[in-house]
This record gives structure tokens, sequence and C-alpha cells, in this order.
């Protein structure tokens, strides 16, 4: 569960820090207040979208850190496939320092991307924003909630029609590009003869070009070198170090103490006698073939060639032609082939169509039971006589997910005929079904912390205490965060903060803290209706 929630110079946040308890956690607080920032402080470290217009007049930086602490074995095993180091007391601290420039996110220390941010973080938290009930308007949505209700049995079936999907729309793809005309293969496949036949004849080899290429330089200042040679050589070939030595020796004679510089000039002299040898040795090798190095130089400019068309390096060149061997096969067997491919792509057909089938099965199963369930939610939620179900078409093409496009219909009057949710349900009315699936959700899945930000939009009277209860309901097996502006929500808070916007010395602050006995009563007051 969500244990500590800390943020520093964050819009009016200037240092605010809030430890939540089990069960339902109430946040209320005046219009304007800055409830919503608690909130998308949350969605901040969660991964969502910063803007530095967020960070506080006068401060470098904005900081938002979450502390959780996991329990469950089961989970911490899913964390830890995901490769998260988690440590004996299951503590996790993300965190996110937004700066003007750029962002920095991280998990107990590690910087980590936005997209393995959210993979975590999804097995931790779910926050329902103040406007997702909008996204009831939207069928993906309802087959969305479909397939989270029923996941066990939902998505080992996805996983294996997205596999058998990407393998039909590869072989769709490979007949697409069989579908030309006769000619135009014969054109591609005499210039594949061509290309294959210049690649074959050049008979390139690894390392070829390092080879020449050095050779080819030495040749092409072949003057030089044996100019600066023959410098060198005349440089060391003289009696200097000759007589220096024979001096030395007379010296040493009548003084030990020379010994050493004359034992110096002898391995001196001796050295460079070898190198006379050397440079001697290579001058009488040297040579210069004309004719070969011309060789050279064709070679080395086909070498060129051929990198500046096929590759820059051997093996991706030797990787190109065999490339075009393989597509001068297809071509050379056009009619074979295709018709592999043809029979593939009925093979492959028919398993998606299976997979698919199979797919829908189970999920119209499972829309009668959450159907039934989520109609059941709206009873509690104070929908009478309300009829709840779920209507599947199919499509007319395969997706990665099945074939199905599936929408709940819904009536909220007896005696009137069930229609799509988005052209009957109101903002409110949406609000509560989306508490009622949320519900739903909440006993199937294993998410420990739950959000929800004003989900008494459009409410009230009767039906808010009902909200009221099923969120008490959902708070029972979950943690609960709920900011809303009903007494009746608040009254039923395990752990009740105010957050409160307060102005000094020209300055706007946003604070939140905890109330406990009488606080607790006088903001229930207030929300009742007024101050006092």
């Amino acid at each position: 569960m969500l244990l500590n929630l800390q943020v520093k110079n964050l819009a009016l946040i200037e240092k605010a820090e809030v430890s939540f308890s089990e069960g339902l956690n109430i946040l209320t607080g005046e219009t304007g207040a800055g409830k919503s920032i608690i909130i998308g402080s949350v969605n901040m470290a969660l991964g969502g979208k910063t803007s530095r217009d967020m960070i506080r007049q006068g401060a470098d930086y904005a900081y938002v850190e979450l502390v959780f602490s996991v329990d469950d074995p089961v989970k911490r095993k899913r964390l830890e496939e995901l490769d998260l180091d988690l440590p004996e007391d299951g503590t996790i601290i993300i965190s996110k320092k937004i700066m003007p420039t750029r962002s920095l996110s991280k998990i107990n220390d590690e910087t980590v991307t936005t997209g393995r941010l959210k993979e975590i973080t999804s097995l931790l938290i779910d926050i329902h924003g103040q406007h997702e009930h909008q996204s009831l308007l939207y069928k993906s949505k309802h087959l969305q909630i479909l397939d989270a209700y029923a996941r066990s049995q939902t998505q080992p079936l996805k996983e294996k029609i997205s596999v058998n999907y990407h393998q039909y729309q590869e072989v769709l793809k490979a007949l697409e590009e069989m579908n030309q005309d006769q000619e135009s293969r014969l054109r591609e496949a005499d210039f594949l003869r061509y290309e294959i036949e210049e690649l074959e004849n050049a008979d390139l080899k690894e390392g070829e070009e390092e080879e020449l290429t050095s050779s080819y330089r030495r040749l092409s200042h072949a003057q030089k070198i044996m100019e600066y040679l023959s410098s060198a050589y005349q440089a060391i070939d003289g009696e200097q170090i000759g007589r220096a030595l024979h001096d030395v020796t007379q010296a040493a004679e009548y003084d030990e103490a020379v010994a050493g510089i004359r034992d110096q000039l002898f391995d001196a002299e001796s050295i460079l006698s070898d190198v006379v040898r050397d440079i001697s040795g290579y001058m009488d090798q040297f040579s210069f073939d004309e004719e070969a190095f011309v060789q050279m130089e064709k070679r080395l400019d086909l070498i060129h060639n051929l990198q500046a068309k096929y590759g820059s390096t051997v093996r991706e060149i030797m990787e190109k032609l065999e490339e075009k061997r393989k597509r001068l096969d297809d071509l050379e067997h056009f009619d074979l082939i295709k018709a592999q491919k043809e029979k593939e792509r009925e093979k492959t057909e028919e398993k998606l169509e299976q997979l698919c089938t199979e797919l829908s099965k189970v999920r119209q199963s499972a829309a009668k039971i959450l159907t039934e369930k989520i109609r059941q939610g709206l009873e509690d939620l104070n929908f009478i006589d309300v009829a709840f179900e779920m209507e599947f078409r199919r499509l007319e093409q395969y997706t990665a997910s099945g074939f199905d496009e599936a929408e709940f219909m819904i009536s909220t009057n007896p005696g009137m005929p069930v229609r799509p949710l988005g052209m009957v349900a109101s903002g409110g009315e949406l609000s509560r079904i989306m508490l009622a699936i949320k519900a739903v959700l909440a006993d199937t899945d294993d998410i420990p912390t739950l959000i929800f930000d004003e989900i008494d939009t459009g409410i009230s009277g009767r039906t808010a205490q009902k909200v009221s209860e099923k969120l008490s309901y959902i708070a029972r097996n979950h943690q609960v965060i709920c900011i809303t502006h009903l007494p009746q929500i608040a009254a039923m808070a395990d752990t009740h903060f105010e957050i409160a916007k307060s102005a000094a010395a020209g300055s706007t602050t946003t604070t939140i803290h905890p109330l406990c006995g009488d606080e607790m009563v006088k903001e229930l007051a207030r929300l009742l209706g007024g101050a006092k």
C-alpha cells in the first residue's frame, strides 16, 4: 500500500507530507485549495506528463516522493520478475525530480525510464481521475474492462492471438508483394542476376581491403620512403660512435669511473649497427612494380565501388549477396512459392479464426457474469430497476486481440429497451457506473491501492450515501484514497485529511494535515453547509 507522499515546490505546495493508512483515506478542502495538485503530484511520480510550469515560483525544482510497502508474496514475486531489487522489508521508494529542462524518475535510487516506471507502478496503484468515467463513452474501453475482469482466461488467449496475428500479417504482406506483374518480375530477376554476377566475380575476402590499402599507401610513397631511409642511413653510418668508443676506452684505462660510459657507448654502437643493417636490407629489397601498383589501384577502386553500392564492409556485402540470391530464387520459383504462401495464409487464418472464436466465447461467457455484477452494483448505487448488458459484434477483420467489438448496453427506466451506454447515461450516471465497475474489478484484481479523484461528480443526497457505502466496501480489501466534497462520503473515512490554502508574505501556500475528533466534525459541518 501507499505509506507516504512527500511533495516539495510543486505549484502552490511549498512542502507537504502525508502518511496514509489502511482502509478509506479521505481528502477534503475548499474549492481551489489544491486538492487536484495532490493527486496530480501522484500522477507525475507515476510517470504522468509533467510541466516545468508546475515548479513553484522562485524554486529551482519540484520534487515528489511516494513510499510503498509490499507484503504480499505473490506481488513481490511479480515485481522481482520485472528485475526490481526489493529490500527485505518490501519498501519501494518512487521519486520524481522536475527541473526546468528535464525530469528524473527513480525507483529505490535507481534511475528508470517512464516505460519501466509505469510497468512497475501498475502493479501497485490505480488512479481514477476526475474525468476517467468519460472513457466509458468509447466502446474500446468496454472490451478492456471485460478483458481485465476475466484476465486469467483472456490474457493467455490474447497472447497466442497476438503471435498468430503478426504471423498472419507477415504472410499477407508477402502475398501482396507477390502481386506484381510478370514483366516486372522478369526485370527484377535480370537485374538481380547482374548484381549477383558482379559480386561473385569480385571474389571479395575479409581483410583484403585493409591489406591492399596498406600496400598501396607504401607504394604510392615509395620515393619519400627511400629518401628518408637514405638520409637516416647516412646520419648513423658514420665513424663518430666508433671514434667516441675508442677514446672513452682509452680514458677508462686511467679511471674506472669512465667504464660505465664506455659500456653504454658499446651498447649504442651495437644497436646502431643493427639499425644500419636493417635499413640497408630494407632498401635493397624494396622494389616498385608499376603494373602491380596499377592493378592494386584498380582492385581498391572496385572494392570501394561495391562498398558504396552494397555495404561498408565485406561481411555486409556478403550478407547482401545472400539476400539477392534468395530473392532471385524466389522469383525463379515464383508460382511454387506463391502456392506455398497461400497454403500458409490459409493455415494461419484457420488457426487465428479458431483462437479468436475461443476468445470470443470466453468473453461472452465472462460478460454475462460481469454485467450482472455491475447491474447489482448499480442497484447498490441507487439505480432503480436498471438493466445492464454487453452486446457483441464481429469485426470485419482480425486484430491482435481478436475479432470482437463489444459495448455496454443500459436501460435506467423499466420497460425501456437497453441502448448503448454512451447514448443514455449522464455525467453523474457515468461516474457511478465507473465506480460500480471499479468495485467489481477490485474483487478480482490484486492492485493494493486505489485512488478516486472526485468520484462524486454530479451526485448528491441518497445516491451520495450509496457511493460512500460502495467506497467503504472496496476499502475492506484495498487501501482507498479519495478526494471528495460530499459529507456523506467524508463521514465514512478511516483517516481524514484536510487540504487548506493560506496566504502570507505575498505568497500562497497549500498544506495538508490529518484531522481527528472535533476537527473531523467541524470539517463535516463545513461540507454540509458552511464554516460555522
